[in-house]
């Protein structure tokens, strides 16, 4: 179980090394697919395509499984290791090529994920900026507002008549008797 774990790690490195290496330069498929393919059904000069950069699930696969397959051949014909005649075998090359595939997808999501955020930072900061400018002017708002209405207030309270504040009024008691409740 745990040479099966070590395997499975390494084969995720090594996908993504694969990914990442295609994705620097797809060399090996445009000779390929020059090789495969007549003059009209080869692939654009721009087209940045590999074996598993930017393939579907199928083709991805098929190549993943193709490669392992390959180096299981070679290891099983040139060493005194044998990968098909036992189950542990068939346990290690199952274990890489999904450890592969599984890595493919890893790097692929990094890559797209480094490329949004790299593509989105000026909005982002720009956006902080304009939030960090309204939440300034919301806080002057609210600072000049609450002034405004301190100064209205001490306004009413100066402007209020004299003589209101200097008569005394009935108590409540004596409003009621006015009134005739009590």
């Amino acid at each position: 179980m745990g040479l099966e774990l070590v395997i499975f790690i390494a084969a995720i490195l090594f996908g993504i090394f694969l990914y990442w290496r295609e994705s620097n330069g797809n060399g090996a498929y445009r000779m390929l697919n020059k090789i495969v393919n007549s003059k009209e059904l080869q692939m654009s000069p721009d087209d940045p395509k590999g074996f598993v950069y930017k393939q579907g699930i199928l083709p991805r696969i098929i190549f993943v499984v193709t490669l392992v397959l390959v180096a299981a051949l070679i290891v099983e014909f040139l060493t005194p290791i044998a990968v098909f005649s036992s189950y542990n075998g068939i346990s290690a090359f199952a274990s890489f090529a999904a450890g592969t595939l599984i890595g493919t997808y890893l790097a692929s999501f990094v890559i797209k994920s480094t490329e949004v955020i790299e593509e989105k930072s000026d909005s982002i900061s720009d956006l902080v900026d304009d939030a960090v400018e309204k939440g300034k002017d919301l806080l002057q708002d609210l600072k000049t507002k609450d002034v405004k209405a301190v100064e209205e207030a001490k306004k009413e309270i100066k402007t209020e008549p004299k003589e209101t504040l200097d008569k005394e009024e009935k108590s409540a008691r004596e409003r009621l008797k006015d009134k005739g409740l009590m």
